[in-house]
Parts: structure tokens; sequence; C-alpha cells
């Protein structure tokens, strides 16, 4: 793909944007150096990964002045090898992962900025909190032990459908529960402002319910070469 491709690309996704404040993440994973260089070029700063190994190659290579986002599913072993250069984990699915992070920031005395990843899908593959678990552990005491994450919303991925009023319904879904959540008194650590649902196919219908963050990567990159 020609620099010029992403350029254009980007310039056709901002403009179809409803609401221009909210935050494009470009997802990179599996795209090389150059073509993350394009998009940076293009005024890009916050980039997505969904596999570890991929963000400590990638982030010592660009300009440091790079958001990196990690948005896939984080293995709790795995933790310690992104910390130095996270800026926002959005996956963060289960209070032992964020356990794990809230150690591996200790360690290196950094904050870590998270998202809870809320399961919003009907497909039993993806993973997340439930509304249940996530007003146990937000208005419970074991998160006030956490002094180096700060929980800055939710996440939500829909399920994979042609079907956009269930696309759609999911994403209220997300939207209600982070706007009941927000009603709450939470504790100092949780700033629920964040909202992070919507990818290629459907970051429209998410701008609709509210996203203040889209996940979109073959829109802007093209088509992914897995092999």
């Amino acid at each position: 793909m020609q620099a010029t491709d992403i350029s254009k690309n980007l310039k056709k996704i901002r403009d179809t944007f409803l609401n221009q404040d909210c935050l494009l993440v470009a997802v990179s994973k599996t795209k090389p150096i150059s073509a993350i260089q394009e998009a940076y070029d293009a005024g890009i700063r916050d980039f997505g990964e969904n596999k570890v190994q991929e963000i400590i190659e990638k982030a010592p290579a660009l300009p440091q002045d790079i958001k990196w986002h990690m948005i896939g599913h984080l293995q709790r072993n795995k933790v310690k090898f992104i910390v130095p250069f996270i800026y926002l984990i959005h996956s963060v699915d289960s209070l032992r992962l964020l356990k794990q992070i809230n150690k591996e920031a200790e360690k290196i005395n950094k904050t870590i900025h998270c998202l809870l990843q809320v399961h919003i899908a009907k497909e039993g593959t993806k993973f997340g909190w439930n509304k249940e678990e996530l007003n146990e552990f937000l208005l419970g005491d074991e998160i006030k032990s956490m002094h180096n994450i700060r929980i800055k919303g939710l996440m939500g991925m829909a399920t994979n459908t042609e079907n956009t009023e269930i696309i759609t319904e999911e994403f209220r879904t997300l939207k209600v529960l982070f706007e009941a959540l927000k009603a709450q008194p939470l504790p100092e650590i949780v700033d629920m402002k964040e909202i992070s649902m919507g990818m290629s196919g459907d970051y429209l219908l998410a701008q609709q319910e509210g996203s203040t963050m889209v996940r979109i990567g073959s829109a802007i990159f093209g088509s992914r070469n897995y092999n």
C-alpha cells in the first residue's frame, strides 16, 4: 500500500466522523513500521496493537510521542513486557489481570491507564466483565489497594455480524452501563470518562451510541496478512 493510500484513507474516515472529538486509534497489528510511520506522518499519534511482541518490537523503533494502546487479549504473564511502553490498556477483562498490571506498574513506579472490557457480544468467545462483577469491584474494597492503575472507562466488542440492530443494541447496552457507573460514587482511581467501542465496520454505529474512542485498522491500512 502506498503512503498516499493511508493518508487518503485517514482523511476519508475523518470526514465521515459523526463526532470529531472521538479519538481515532489506528490499529496497526501485523503492519510494518513503515506503514505506521506513514500514518504518523499523516497526523496519527494513537496506535493499537493486539500482541505484546509487536508492541515491544515497534515502540523503540518509532517516534517516542506515539501513544500505544493494547487492544487484544492480554495474558498475565506478558504484562511485564508492555508496562514500560503502554499508554492505555483497553482489554482488561478480569480482576486477576488488573491486579497483575498494578503489580508490574508498581515495580517500575508507573501508573497505567486501563479500560475495563465488558462482555457485550452474543459470542461466547469474547472476554470481559459482566455488570454484577463491575459493580462489585468498583464499589468494593479490593480496588482501594491498587495505587498504580487508573481506570479511565469501559471497552466493548460487538458481535461479529452484519445485523446492525444487534450491534447497535450491544453498543447501547455498554453506554447505559457506562452512564450508570458514572453516576455512582466511585473511588479516586476511577475516572469514568472513555468508552472504547467501534471498529472499521461499525465505528459510525458506535459513534451514534456515544463512543469516545474507535479502533480502526483495515479501513486505514488495508487488509491484513496473517501469515
